[in-house]
């Protein structure tokens, strides 16, 4: 018996609107979608009174068509239109949107001005980097359909746990821009691609990447004072298009392919064992307050999209003019699907949310306790495995640091734990305690969530480099073309003596000795270390602490300095290594300082004297002994840090018989004994003490106590 099947209906036109073939188009997804014989094209608009599409060809200035959406196309705020006959590939578009203009209102529709998609995947007109651009000029930006033939080759994200990650924050462009970066594309993802050795020598398990959605990076009108060369936007934080990557950070971008550049950036690295985190700026966008340009959100909807004041001004809790709506309902369901796109289609690992606490604003500015779009962020089920970084606090001066609405997955830049330590080893007093809370993953702050609820750093892309933070006691960002007064006051620094650049060997030595200091101290302490790009081998910034508009020698990792500055570099691997060899430094639980069934307490306060910490306010030595037993095997780290002009005699906790303690590192020794490969440090000749050199830090591990032939130290 044979069955008969149906006949196969497929979508067909109904109508003819400027001499091309649509329908009715899907609602769902927003964005230009690639549908059998044509393209189907959604956005949303609540307050609109018509919309038009615009469409391009790749190539041509003006437009091929603009073809009116009908009303029976649309169905409630969303239009939704077919078009059929068009070529995915050669395919631009941009949207004109009817309505109101009553600002008091906040109604800013504008009919003349083509707008970009939302949901756009790939952004066109700007594929050059630093070529200014005309805002005036209607079809200065289009958007564009993202091939979707990318070959993963099986590649997943990576799922590694909190505590095993080392994060590096880069800026693509400034990783390789350098003449001396020898890559064949510098300063786009193909030439980070090149750099992954050096990353995979180094040890980081993750790179955290500074804004790579689509910018401006000419929307800065200021010059340098210096040179007169106009400055730039050039950290990227001040989005133009969420869902696209930036053309001009691929080398193939300006063939239309910087998805599939980026794709493969994700892959290789992914092969190498690293991480992918992208800082993502969801709390304003590029269009600025009222005299800003109007791209996108605003001329689509700016009720809706950001948060006014009542007579239809905007709040500025990101200090850049706007501030996006982000517990809004059709805001908070963008964020969801721009995030799940960069999860699945590029199979990111993580997002670090820039100004996180505007996440949790009401639409009238207040802070709520229980935020909807950071719940749904928390529990949706796409982003299950993704890390979750806050930058917890805002510029309306909400600091929410240990206090961040993190509903069991946010972990949080600790600000808290970057300002101890600098005021640590800048010699201050008060804060050897506070130090002691900060080294064992700050357990004020993140007791329910565990030490990796912590992301320690010293130094980030905001603020000093490691070495500008050991070499000025004051910023100076002249160059920046607002007479030094942008950028942080508050850098808790030290020149070590003299103000910048300096041939005083004493002054830098101590300064060598100063970022051992802290990137030993950030690597040896519980929660997720970050460490920036340049800071392993001592990148310089001549004493900006706010280098967001250079595009030259400022900003850019100079590749000398690696072997300039081998010694540096070799400190910073073996740190890392040494973390990831020993479980005692990568705990998901706070210690308590119990005795369980090992050797020794997990965690235990020392002082000149061991098991005698001292905590008076003038003291400025620190010493804690980490401990645990792993799968059998006792681990036991003991870090001590002396920021006292004067050298200390420390008496050592006594080991067992059968173990020994061995010298790691020591910042005060010269180079290449001032930290070793993990595995091979040498036992020390005196077991019961060891004297601790003025502003040091002394790492040892105890292991076997028998004779080796590693060697022995003092």
């Amino acid at each position: 018996m044979s069955t008969v099947l149906p006949e196969r209906i497929d979508a067909y036109p109904t109508h003819r609107i400027a001499e091309h073939p649509v329908r009715a188009g899907r609602l769902l997804p927003f964005g230009a979608t690639p549908v059998p014989g044509g393209i189907n094209f959604s956005v949303y608009s609540n307050n609109a009174t018509a919309m038009t599409l615009v469409l391009f060809r790749r190539g041509e200035r003006e437009p091929v068509a603009e073809l009116p959406i009908p009303e029976c196309f649309r169905i409630g705020g969303v239009y939704a239109m077919t078009v059929y006959g068009l070529d995915p590939e050669t395919t631009q578009y941009g949207y004109r949107a009817d309505g109101p203009f009553r600002p008091e209102e906040g109604h800013r529709f504008d009919p003349t001005r083509v707008l970009l998609d939302p949901y756009a995947r790939v952004l066109e007109g700007q594929d050059t980097w630093g070529v200014p651009v005309d805002h005036e000029d209607r079809y200065l930006r289009r958007c564009g359909i993202a091939p979707d033939d990318f070959d993963w080759e099986g590649d997943r994200p990576l799922n590694r746990p909190e505590q095993d990650t080392v994060v590096y924050e880069a800026h693509v462009r400034g990783f390789t821009r350098h003449d001396s970066s020898g890559v064949d594309q510098p300063g786009t993802f193909a030439g980070l691609v090149e750099k992954i050795p050096y990353l995979v020598e180094l040890g980081v398990t993750c790179v955290e990447l500074m804004p790579v959605f689509e910018f401006d990076e000419m929307d800065n009108s200021r010059v340098d004072p210096t040179t007169g060369a106009r400055l730039h936007n050039y950290w990227g934080y001040s989005t133009v298009g969420f869902f696209a990557p930036k053309a001009s950070y691929a080398a193939t971008g300006r063939h239309g392919m910087q998805v599939d550049e980026l794709k493969n950036l994700v892959k290789q690295l992914h092969r190498a064992g690293i991480e992918v985190v992208l800082d993502v700026v969801f709390n304003h966008t590029a269009e600025g307050n009222e005299l800003g340009p109007t791209m996108s959100f605003r001329g689509l909807d700016n009720r809706v999209y950001y948060m006014l004041t009542p007579d239809g001004h905007y709040y500025n809790f990101s200090g850049t003019g706007n501030t996006v709506n982000c517990n809004h309902p059709v805001v908070r369901g963008f964020v969801l699907d721009c995030l799940r796109y960069w999860a699945s289609e590029f199979h990111v690992d993580g997002f670090r949310f820039d100004l996180a606490s505007i996440l949790g604003r009401a639409q009238d500015g207040r802070s709520l306790s229980d935020p909807p779009l950071v719940e749904s962020l928390a529990s949706d089920p796409v982003l299950r495995d993704c890390k979750l970084i806050a930058e917890a606090w805002d510029a309306g001066g909400l600091y929410q640091v240990g206090s961040f609405p993190d509903y069991c997955r946010f972990s949080e830049w600790n600000g808290r734990y970057r300002d101890t330590v600098r005021r640590f080893l800048r010699g201050d007093l008060g804060v050897t305690g506070d130090l002691a809370t900060r080294v064992v993953g700050s357990p004020d702050l993140y007791q329910r969530r565990g030490p990796v609820a912590s992301v320690n750093f010293v130094t980030a892309h905001d603020g000093f480099t490691l070495h500008d933070l050991v070499s000025y006691n004051e910023k100076h960002n002249d160059r920046n073309g607002e007479g030094n007064r942008d950028g942080d006051n508050a850098n808790h620094s030290w020149n070590c003596g003299a103000e910048g650049p300096t041939d005083d060997p004493e002054v830098l030595a101590l300064r060598a000795r100063q970022q051992r200091n802290a990137m030993l101290l950030l690597l040896t302490s519980l929660g997720v270390p970050m460490i920036v790009a340049g800071d392993e081998v001592g990148r310089t910034q001549l004493g900006n602490n706010n280098a967001y508009c250079h595009d030259d020698e400022v900003s850019w990792f100079d590749w000398r300095l690696v072997e300039r500055n081998r010694d540096m570099l070799a400190f910073t691997r073996h740190a890392i290594a040494f973390r990831a060899a020993h479980p005692a430094l990568r705990r998901r639980r706070h210690p308590t300082g119990h005795m369980g069934d090992g050797l020794f307490p997990d965690v235990s306060w020392h002082g000149a004297h061991a098991w005698t910490p001292e905590w008076s306010g003038y003291n400025r030595l620190i010493a804690v002994m980490h401990y645990t037993r792993d799968e059998g095997v006792d681990d036991c780290v003991y870090v001590a840090a002396n920021a006292h002009w004067e050298p200390c005699d420390l008496e050592l906790p006594e080991l067992p018989a059968h173990l020994a303690w061995h010298l790691f590192a020591d910042t005060s020794a010269p180079y290449p004994h001032d930290s070793r490969e993990p595995g091979s440090e040498p036992r020390l000749t005196d077991q019961s003490s060891y004297r601790i050199a003025p502003r040091s830090v002394l790492v040892l591990v105890a292991g076997s106590g028998a004779s080796t032939d590693r060697g022995e130290d003092r």
